[in-house]
């Protein structure tokens, strides 16, 4: 998922001294951006000689201190705008002082209501599954090469304390330039998955992917076959150590990475067994029209909507499957999109559903890889997962395995888990940054369990 916003710098703007004060302090706005709910901080600090000076927080992005190029309050209207993220507010202050009601502009326009913060608790992410130290084993920050694509991949190294070997596991991303955290909304889930396993007798690898924090190498032009050139690297990496187990070594992918395990493990003598989290077992495009709808449904849109977008999103799939012509295909997506998005987020929709990732995605059918995995396999879905619905794909990945001959595969549908395997309500998207679990202990258990039966 891409983030909305950027860091922090502060820049001051003037206000009427006389109003100043009635704004200081910290306010706190939720947004609904389509499926997603942002809560957004403002503080607002008043200067000795009066001026205001102010910064923004996105809560469920983890984003602090985002800069705020001017803010104005006059007559009890506040203007905040923050040039980095192109963003803007304005809302009139309440009689009594503790709430701003007002318009959030940015590529569009959506209301939202600042109320002051009580509590700094309000302010804060919780998320109680966070690892502190001091750990039971032993973490090393690592690098590994992808000779092949003249690349550095950077992470951690996670060994149980012990003599070894042990058996080992590589964790693969899903999409999206993701750290070795796949961190998302204040969550850090392979850090929470990688301490659980590693405390259970198992080494973990996990890296950033190429062109991200500290590995080197570009993203932007990056497939999932390049991805799943990097995860051969981290295998090799792997093997290449002495407190592994070499007939021990595995992939747990999630999302994306439940795609490039398969690629990897069906090719790789070196990989002993697979975990597919959220893995999907149809192409990309039946994967975006179920998501769009399931996604679209959950957010409260009407039927009618709903299957008018599944008929404009067709529409745009069949271009991008149809059209060779790189120029061409961006001219097409434009006029097909014109009037139905702001023209900021037309030319983002453009950018993204050009990219060489994107249209490899699309017509990629995992199930075709699926049907040559002999290993052992364990596949689990969240039954609330909207963006890679757990019956769809949980059947394919299961037909398609069935086919290989495949003996030692387990297929499991999660009960009331979304996405990021967290306890839901909806398994919507909107939900990921309030909820407070990363990943549910049952999800966690499971999984180490299977591990440790192989």
């Amino acid at each position: 998922m891409r983030r909305l916003v950027a860091a922090l710098a502060i820049v001051l703007s003037t206000a009427a001294a006389a109003h100043a004060q009635s704004v200081a302090g910290d306010w706190l706005g939720t947004l609904n951006v389509g499926p997603v709910a942002l809560r957004l901080v403002l503080h607002i600090t008043t200067g000795s000689d009066g001026r205001l000076t102010a910064t923004l927080d996105s809560i469920d992005q983890g984003a602090k201190g985002i800069p705020v190029s001017s803010i104005a309050l006059k007559d009890s209207t506040l203007s905040v705008a923050i040039a980095v993220i192109k963003g803007s507010f304005d809302g009139r202050v309440s009689a009594d002082g503790n709430t701003i009601d007002g318009t959030w502009t940015q590529a569009g326009s959506l209301p939202l209501v600042f109320r002051r913060a009580k509590d700094a608790s309000e302010l804060v992410l919780k998320r109680p599954q966070q690892p502190v130290p001091p750990f039971p084993y032993r973490a090393e920050d690592v690098t590994f090469a992808n000779a092949s694509a003249n690349l550095t991949l950077a992470g951690t190294l996670t060994i149980p304390s012990g003599p070894g070997p042990f058996p080992a596991v590589l964790l693969i991303s899903g999409s999206g330039p993701q750290d070795r955290d796949e961190s998302l909304m204040g969550h850090r889930p392979f850090l929470v998955l990688a301490d659980h396993l590693t405390r259970q007798g198992i080494v973990v690898l996990r890296a950033d992917d190429r062109g991200v924090a500290k590995s080197t190498g570009g993203f932007a032009t990056a497939t999932t076959v390049d991805f799943a050139s990097d995860a051969e690297a981290g295998v090799a990496f792997l093997m290449s150590r002495a407190e592994v187990n070499k007939q021990k070594v595995g992939l747990i992918g999630h999302s994306e990475g439940g795609i490039i395990a398969p690629l990897v493990g069906a090719r790789n003598p070196a990989v002993a067994f697979m975990v597919l989290l959220a893995g999907s077992g149809v192409t990309g495009d039946q994967i975006i029209l179920a998501q769009s709808s399931l996604i679209g449904t959950a957010s409260g849109l009407p039927r009618e909507q709903v299957e008018a977008n599944a008929r404009n999103l067709r529409e745009i799939l069949s271009l991008i499957t149809k059209e060779t012509d790189e120029a061409v295909l961006q001219v097409k997506i434009r006029e097909a999109l014109t009037g139905k998005l702001p023209p900021a987020q037309v030319d983002l929709q453009v950018k993204t559903l050009t990219t060489p990732w994107f249209r490899y995605f699309l017509t990629y059918d995992p199930a075709a890889t699926l049907r040559r995995v002999t290993k052992p396999v364990l596949a689990m879905n969240g039954e609330k997962d909207l963006q890679v619905p757990a019956k769809q794909n949980l059947d394919a990945i299961r037909a398609a395995l069935a086919a290989a001959g495949n003996t030692h595969a387990e297929i499991v549908e999660m009960p009331g888990l979304n996405h990021l395997f967290q306890t839901a309500k909806t398994g919507s998207p909107a939900e990921y940054g309030v909820i407070e679990e990363t990943i549910a202990p049952a999800a966690l258990e499971k999984i180490a369990r299977w591990i440790a039966s192989q």
